[in-house]
């Protein structure tokens, strides 16, 4: 039998920066605690100032000597996703991880008017991911990873209702957002191989896990 992949295979990362979004619990956390033990720099890019700087403390805990640092970054804010660009204190972005997100919401609308689940799972990092790219583009054999979901078999795009004004239900939404996620990173590695670029944009499905990704529908209904 074939044995299948695990943190362990994950190569040394000294020397890299990443940013991982989301990355206070959940996949996120996991994603960062793991390339720091593997020798990455870590920013941990979150909404929450408490809640990231409780996962900074658990990851160091976690692993001796890590290389940790929160970054606030509310996907459901442009203007808060501007900032976190500008005011990214690194030399170079190895790895970019789209992973923060919402599922099956109450409906809602983002600072900026957009549909909550579509604002924050799509297009935050769209943003995000254009905003960083020059870095990404500079520095060899970086990668983009966006993290997407089987899910996105619930729903194609609307393009005559983006923010799903006319007829919202909460799991179409999220089924369209994580296909605007695939939409974005086949057509970002397409430009990318046209122009000739190293940089690797990839989607990952990451099947069914225990986070709390489930709990905030519920919370917001209360």
């Amino acid at each position: 039998m074939t044995q299948g992949w695990s943190a362990r295979d994950i190569p040394d990362q000294s020397g890299r920066t990443a940013v991982v979004t989301g990355a206070n619990s959940g996949i996120g956390i996991v994603t960062a605690r793991e390339l720091a033990r593997c020798g990455a720099r870590v920013l941990l890019a979150c909404r929450d100032e408490r809640r990231g700087e409780e996962a900074a403390a658990r990851i160091r805990y976690a692993v001796r000597g890590a290389d940790v640092e929160f970054a606030p970054l509310d996907l459901a804010d442009l203007s808060s996703v501007r900032a976190f660009a500008k005011g990214l204190r690194a030399d170079r972005l190895d790895l970019l991880v789209n992973n923060a997100g919402v599922m099956a919401l109450p409906y809602g609308r983002t600072a900026d008017g957009f549909e909550t689940q579509f604002g924050v799972n799509h297009l935050g990092h769209f943003a995000l991911t254009g905003l960083l790219l020059p870095r990404l583009l500079a520095t060899g054999g970086a990668r983009v990873v966006t993290v997407s979901s089987g899910l996105h078999a619930l729903a194609d795009i609307d393009m005559g209702d983006l923010n799903s004004e006319r007829n919202y239900r909460r799991w179409t939404a999220y089924g369209r957002s994580k296909t605007a996620n695939l939409l974005f990173v086949h057509e970002l590695a397409r430009r990318l191989a046209a122009a000739g670029s190293g940089l690797v944009a990839a989607a990952a499905h990451p099947g069914l896990a225990a986070t709390d990704l489930h709990t905030a529908a519920a919370r917001m209904e209360r």
